[in-house]
């Protein structure tokens, strides 16, 4: 048998241990036949797996992942192989006979066998047998002990405790229901195999993650090459001026950060090692260093892990409005536009850039699934694994555009200190105030509401995703589709988020480029 489907169906359908309906039959997915494997950082994919299964880790019921990704076990991120698709396996191979008089059951692989009542008319039994171990078995049907054969009667619903199992000859009742057992492949006592269609939920649930702009090894790289976490840091809080952190000459403070991140130098020795490069003239003075000191280590990872973010979204593809400018005359329309016009309505709006990234990479994966309850917690977490027992994530990812809105750090730090009566660190400039707001903001845990607390973070977070709602609801309108078509990605330590299409919604490429190249003075006044 050979069916096409589309990428996307594949990934949200044909997944392992699914069942699908395929040519009027029902198969098992045994596996994604030689898929490829994805360059994708995998300490980026750790991070949102752990976030992810919190659930399943607090009910002791992830199948020990916690663990194994706190050990740094090895995860295999892989993509359909579109020349070898995906291995699929009949499932059940019970078949009910079509005929309304007879409806006799009739195991078989292909289900080409002729009923001994003469019809070749055969239905695939559609219920199936789950545990929370992660188990799928055909149910059990009992023969008449004297005739040796059974005939289903269906109650007219989905429940298959109403279903009655007869013997086809003399009518006698084998059973009503399919019945509940242990499952003999596992030490769990507590919970039965029990019975239902085999598309429900209970059966089948899929557990994935979305991580926007997961950095590849090859970015990382360069990031560690160009003066690593510290470097991209410094270049955010500085307003990410030049095109790329990359163009910015190494410092006295990222030189002392990137050392002390070795872990294998002495303060002493990193101190020696960072005045002996400044008297040699290889690292620049810094002008207004950062100083992150007294923030928990939690936050400072945080911090840091936010600009890399940043850092290797706009590495590569990034379209200023100056670049827009150098595109056009001081005469044209559009010069006026982008002189004029564009710069007149980022002041209004309280910005301090918008920009166009044109390959803004978005991976949608799934890491596993539950058999069961399929509220998070309540049923056991079975993960993917590949041939050598490691963690696999099956994922598509996608190059979408995106705008990346950073608020204007001053007016934002005004407004914290002036409108929500916070005291934070005096500050007289843009990178400055970003500093400021650093050090001062204690942002929400995931899950708890924001406005329940009062601290600079928790309103920067209210601030930031507030803005990126109207931003998103507006910009829905100017380009004439659903909301839905929209995502995002708020970062509120470094004042700003990303704005993404994504391939959920009916969104068609071009969409974000033609606001930001033609409308966008007018998307902000609109939003303001």
């Amino acid at each position: 048998m050979r069916e096409q489907r589309s990428g996307s169906q594949i990934l949200f359908g044909y997944l392992p241990n699914q069942t699908v309906d395929l040519q009027g039959r029902v198969w098992k997915v045994k596996e994604w036949s030689n898929p490829d494997t994805r360059n994708v950082d995998q300490a980026t994919v750790r991070q949102e797996l752990l976030r992810m299964i919190g659930r399943w880790s607090a009910t002791g019921s992830d199948s020990g992942l916690e663990d194994e990704l706190r050990r740094n076990g090895d995860i295999e991120v892989v993509t359909l192989n579109y020349s070898s698709g995906v291995r699929v396996e009949a499932f059940p191979k019970l078949f009910i006979c079509k005929n309304p008089q007879c409806r006799r059951v009739i195991v078989s692989e292909d289900g080409a066998s002729a009923c001994s009542c003469g019809s070749r008319a055969l239905g695939q039994f559609h219920f199936v047998g789950y545990h929370e171990c992660g188990r799928l078995a055909e149910p059990w049907i009992p023969k008449c002990p004297t005739h040796k054969e059974a005939r289903i009667v269906f109650p007219g619903t989905a429940s298959a405790a109403e279903i009655k199992i007869v013997c086809p000859v003399c009518n006698a009742v084998l059973r009503t229901g399919l019945g509940m057992w242990k499952c003999k492949h596992c030490d769990d006592d507590t919970t039965k195999f029990r019975h239902t269609v085999h598309r429900a939920a209970v059966v089948y649930t899929p557990r994935g993650i979305v991580v926007v702009n997961p950095p590849t090894s090859d970015q990382l790289k360069e990031l560690s090459d160009a003066g690593g976490v510290a470097r991209a840091l410094k270049w955010v809080v500085d307003g990410m001026r030049t095109r790329s952190f990359k163009d910015v000459g190494q410092t006295k403070e990222t030189l002392r950060r990137q050392l002390l991140a070795l872990g294998s130098l002495t303060a002493e020795t990193v101190e020696a090692m960072v005045e002996a490069a400044a008297d040699r003239g290889e690292v620049e003075q810094d002008q207004q260093p950062i100083n992150l000191n007294g923030i928990p280590a939690d936050r400072v990872e945080r911090i840091e892990q936010t600009a890399v973010t940043l850092a290797t979204a706009v590495m590569y593809d990034r379209l200023r409005i100056e670049n827009l400018v150098e595109r056009t005359t001081a005469d044209s329309g559009l010069g006026r536009l982008y002189r004029e016009d564009y710069p007149a309505a980022l002041e209004q709006a309280g910005l301090h850039e918008i920009e166009l990234i044109d390959r803004f990479p978005v991976l949608t994966g799934y890491f596993g699934f539950t058999r069961g309850n399929p509220t998070p917690g309540e049923s056991r977490l079975i993960p993917f694994r590949n041939k050598r027992n490691h963690l696999r994530v099956h994922s598509e990812i996608t190059e979408t555009e995106a705008l990346l809105v950073r608020l204007d750090p001053v007016r934002v730090a005004e407004w914290i200190t002036e409108q929500r009566h916070h005291t934070i660190d005096d500050w007289n400039d843009a990178a400055s105030a970003r500093q400021s707001l650093l050090r001062a903001g204690i942002f929400p845990a995931p899950g708890t509401d924001p406005l329940q607390q009062r601290s600079v973070g928790s309103d920067l977070l209210t601030l930031t995703h507030t803005y990126c709602h109207r931003m998103i609801r507006r910009a829905a309108v100017f380009a004439g589709i659903d909301r839905n078509a929209l995502s995002e990605l708020v970062i509120p330590e470094h004042l700003c988020f990303f704005v993404y299409a994504a391939s959920k919604g009916d969104f068609v490429l071009g969409g974000l480029q033609a606001l930001f190249e033609t409308e966008l003075n007018r998307l902000l006044d609109d939003v303001v």
